[in-house]
């Protein structure tokens, strides 16, 4: 999602102001005053009327001055986006799935892409989805590589908060693999996904 407003907020009798911020699984206001990060699944109600708008949830009721952007917002938090439209797949690509990927996500895949390849690396990918449980899985990267098409993408599906494979050796991985990340999504309440593309100049 990605909205972001500098705001004036009131959240159980204090009202201050500071910076609303709507994420794909969240949302979250720092001031000063007081600060709340907000699960868009704990979210009871959200109603937009008047320029202001108002959150209910298990943490209490928030009302946010967000002025003709409360509409969107609203609409946003009322219909988050799937993880496809996180990850943008597209019906016309050609994706490759190597690793311990969920059965969910598969399903997902096999009715939104054009051609869908379980276990075998197919030659220009438009997406490759490896599913990683511990750095010596991130080995695969520099292969990889050689078969995502030269705008493609290669997504490391892995385990939050676990040693066996941190965030930072994901990204050390993908640079020795002479790849740039671009985007981190939330995959799922326990895994996260980062993005990796062919530079640029070298495409």
């Amino acid at each position: 999602m990605g909205l972001e407003s500098n705001i004036q907020a009131t959240f159980k009798g204090r009202t201050a102001t500071g910076k609303a911020r709507l994420e794909a699984d969240a949302l979250e206001f720092r001031s000063d005053a007081f600060k709340l990060s907000v699960p868009l699944k704990q979210i009871k109600k959200a109603v937009a009327r008047d320029g202001t708008l108002t959150i209910a949830s298990s943490q209490g009721t928030i009302a946010l001055e967000l002025g003709p952007a409360a509409a969107r917002w609203a609409a946003k938090i009322q219909n988050p986006p799937s993880r496809l439209d996180k990850i943008g797949v597209k019906p016309d690509w050609k994706v490759s799935v190597i690793g311990a990927v969920d059965q969910d996500f598969l399903n997902e895949l096999a009715r939104a892409v054009h051609q869908l390849s379980v276990g075998r690396t197919l030659k220009r990918s438009d997406a490759i989805f490896l599913g990683a449980t511990k750095e010596a899985d991130l080995r695969r990267l520099a292969a990889l590589k050689s078969s995502i098409q030269r705008d493609g993408a290669i997504w490391v599906i892995r385990p939050k908060g676990r040693p066996e494979i941190s965030e930072r050796a994901v990204m050390a991985a993908g640079k020795a693999a002479g790849l740039v990340d671009v985007k981190v999504v939330g995959f799922s309440p326990t895994h996260t996904a980062e993005k990796f593309v062919i530079p640029v100049n070298d495409r």
